[in-house]
């Protein structure tokens, strides 16, 4: 179970990579990508056609990062969302999110077996703040019905 608490954990250091940023303005990679950094997050954009992406250096693959990013969020087409858990788990990416429709069952399998915390089925505009637009709006009726994650309290 994905908890409130697991995307906090995500979110918090405010500085993650991007495997899947698209070139392409119209695409959703391109737009969260452009929408996270106004929103003051610190973004690594992956793509393997690129040098830069909204003038920002893009690096062709997650094992050209610098060490010090250990968050990845995955928005990759389905086909090559394999590919880039197994280089995360390689690279020793500490945690991931898999943006939902970008899933697979064999991407979240390595992930597990691996033993590194995952969040997908999520899309991450919905907890990224200030949530603002559409996401918003998402966001409400998620918690209407119930599916919004939990804060999980610990007896600690």
């Amino acid at each position: 179970m994905i908890t409130l608490n697991d995307i906090q954990k995500f979110l918090e250091p405010r500085k993650f990579a991007i495997a899947g940023v698209s070139r392409n303005p119209k695409k959703f990679g391109a737009s969260v990508f452009k929408e996270l950094r106004e929103k003051g997050f610190v973004i690594y954009p992956i793509n393997p056609n690129a040098e830069e992406i909204q003038g920002v250096k893009c690096y062709k693959s997650v094992m050209d990062l610098p060490a010090d990013v250990e968050h990845l969020f995955i928005v990759t087409p389905k086909k090559e969302t394999d590919a880039v858990a197994k280089l995360a788990v390689k690279k020793g990416i500490k945690m991931i999110w898999i943006q939902q429709m970008s899933d697979t069952p064999e991407a979240v399998e390595t992930i597990r077996e691996a033993g590194i915390p995952l969040i997908y089925k999520k899309c991450i505009m919905m907890f990224a703040s200030p949530v603002k637009s559409f996401h918003a709006f998402h966001r409400f009726f998620v918690k209407a019905f119930g599916r919004y994650p939990k804060l999980v309290y610990s007896a600690n």
